[in-house]
């Protein structure tokens, strides 16, 4: 597969991941930890780029507390493709920013939005797949999503309700169309998604022509369509600093996609997992005959069904069931498995040193 110049993908790596306390911390979230493999989730999925997307048409955004995280990561990648956003938004800024980033360089820019902390094995696969979304993006005047076909009743994720099949690119996979954005739904009826076979996740992962994004941000989501228009090739400081913060703090699904005339999905023919919770590791760590999952430094006697994951010291369990429990040199979460939602909600009450 040879790299089309006119391919850029910019990853979203600004993330805080709270919910994987007390490993992931404000300067090293969840997309810079070697949660699943000795890569990070950011290195993961920047290298999963390779021949689809020349590298130096790879941009990441992040903040300024992961900046140099982030670059060390990516040494492969220029400093000057690693971004930091002047103030913390949400993805419609910043994906104006980097649908901006790719347009000043190519007015012909196909522009891919990826999340930096998905985790996927197959890799070949993604790879023919995202090269088929760009290049049906290319030929069509459509916002492309990346649809996961659902494999658990999950109310943690936002749905697209899927429609009729459309002409897609040879060995891309199924192509469709979206027929609305759904909203996280309750359990019953995401048992409903499940069964009926027409609603899959929203991933999150977006493609689009870089003029396609500025004519439906110009009519939904103007000040945005602004920023992309006005973005200068050369220096970029003095436009980020005063322009950026004063962009709507909003979704790029509510400000631009549940808003656009035409949006089309590829289904994803890849595994797939988000990470999102403790409990997400599982599958992807040893296991003994009752159950514990585990990485690091782990004994276990009558106990049963629990997660813990060591970076150091030992964690014994005994006589537990159904528990979370991460050790990292400076703090240990105590979680049943059933509250890994609430997570964050510990982070007002703890120190500032261990955030």
């Amino acid at each position: 597969m040879t790299a089309n110049a006119h391919y850029f993908a910019c990853i979203m790596a600004g993330g805080g991941g709270e919910r994987f306390w007390p490993m992931s911390r404000m300067g090293t979230p969840k997309h810079l930890l070697r949660l699943l493999s000795d890569r990070t989730l950011l290195e993961q999925t920047a290298r999963r780029l390779e021949g689809v997307v020349p590298p130096d048409n790879i941009f990441v955004l992040t903040n300024e507390a992961q900046l140099a995280g982030a670059r060390a990561v990516l040494r492969f990648l220029r400093p000057e493709q690693v971004v930091a956003e002047p103030v913390r938004r949400d993805t419609a800024p910043a994906a104006a920013f980097a649908t901006a980033l790719a347009r000043a360089r190519d007015a012909r820019a196909v522009v891919a939005i990826l999340p930096a902390d998905h985790f996927i094995r197959d890799e070949r696969r993604f790879a023919e797949q995202l090269g088929a979304g760009f290049a049906w993006a290319a030929a069509n005047d459509s916002l492309l999503t990346l649809a996961v076909k659902p494999t658990r009743p999950d109310p943690g994720f936002g749905y697209l309700e899927l429609g009729d099949k459309i002409p897609g690119i040879e060995g891309g996979g199924v192509f469709r169309r979206v027929s609305r954005f759904v909203e996280k739904p309750d359990i019953p009826t995401a048992r409903k998604y499940l069964k009926g076979g027409r609603h899959a996740w929203n991933a999150g992962m977006f493609i689009w022509r870089a003029d396609v994004f500025l004519s439906e941000a110009g009519r939904s989501a103007p000040a945005l369509a602004a920023f992309v228009r006005e973005f200068p090739a050369g220096d970029r400081a003095a436009y980020l600093g005063e322009r950026f913060p004063s962009l709507p703090k909003i979704s790029v699904d509510y400000a631009v996609m549940e808003k656009a005339g035409s949006v089309a999905t590829l289904v994803a023919e890849f595994d797939w997992d988000d990470v999102g919770l403790w409990t997400a590791l599982p599958p992807h760590l040893s296991a003994d005959a009752a159950g514990n999952s585990t990485r690091g430094k782990v004994v276990a006697v009558d106990s049963a069904n629990n997660i813990a994951v060591s970076n150091g010291r030992i964690i014994a369990l005994c006589g537990v069931k159904d528990l979370v429990v991460v050790e990292t040199p400076d703090a240990v979460l105590i979680c049943h498995r059933d509250a890994v939602q609430d997570i964050k909600k510990l982070h007002p009450i703890l120190p500032k040193e261990v955030l």
